[in-house]
């Protein structure tokens, strides 16, 4: 679950702050005219001092800071104490998520995808390194990002790794997606302010209990996942 609570302010993973339906614009969201316009997922427990459980959502938080309301801000300026699904700020919750990821036993993505397939993803991943650079916005070469670095950063190591964190992977391996990194996603933004503001953190969720049910999933279930929509890779 993702966070934010006052008393303690807590967030919950799949829920997000989102603003009533808009009329399509090209495929985009405006803003509404006024705060007020927006609906509020922030619920309340009525308790002293009051506990406010807020969704967050793993997407570059100016994506949608603009339409998180006046009352769920104001929730999370006013807590005392805010705990996230996992610490996105500590060191060990990013190595243990890296590694959780990885194959057993040293065994390679080709030894257990279907030849095609890996030779099929193969193309794909080189074809998104070669066009990487054109991908990339002046802002992310201004603050130092190469697209070298930006590709290992998603992509490195990606043979040692299960087959549904590659999917999960390739997923997050779009223009769009590449022009928005180095924006942190909302829950670690919300974690790095709460730090800035010298609020009290804590996780509700150990990493183990993150991967696990992920890493149980056998590969007939993430075949299915992968193929369900028509135009993926997989």
């Amino acid at each position: 679950m993702h966070a934010a609570l006052a008393g303690p302010l807590l967030a919950a993973l799949l829920a997000t702050a989102r603003a009533r339906p808009q009329p399509p614009d090209a495929g985009q969201c405006r803003p509404p005219g006024s705060q007020r316009d927006l609906n509020s997922f922030l619920w309340t427990i009525r308790r002293d001092p009051p506990a406010y459980l807020f969704g967050t959502i793993h997407v570059p938080y100016t994506r949608v800071w603009d339409f998180i309301p006046d009352n769920s801000k104001a929730a999370f300026q006013a807590s005392a104490r805010v705990y996230f699904e996992l610490d996105l700020t500590d060191p060990y919750t990013i190595s243990a998520l890296a590694s959780c990821q990885l194959l057993p036993h040293g065994e390679n993505l080709q030894d257990v995808l279907p030849r095609e397939l890996y030779w099929r993803l193969k193309r794909h991943l080189d074809y998104v390194k070669l066009m990487m650079p054109s991908w990339m916005t002046p802002a992310q070469r201004g603050k130092g990002l190469y697209a070298d670095y930006l590709f290992n950063a998603i992509a490195g190591n990606w043979e040692r790794k299960r087959p549904v964190w590659v999917m999960l992977m390739v997923n997050s391996l779009t223009e769009t997606d590449v022009r928005s990194r180095g924006v942190p996603v909302l829950d670690l933004y919300l974690a790095q302010r709460a730090e800035k503001m010298k609020k009290s953190t804590g996780a509700v969720e150990r990493v183990e209990e993150q991967c696990h049910p992920l890493n149980g999933l056998n590969f007939s279930q993430v075949w299915k996942h992968c193929c369900s929509t028509k135009g993926r890779l997989w």
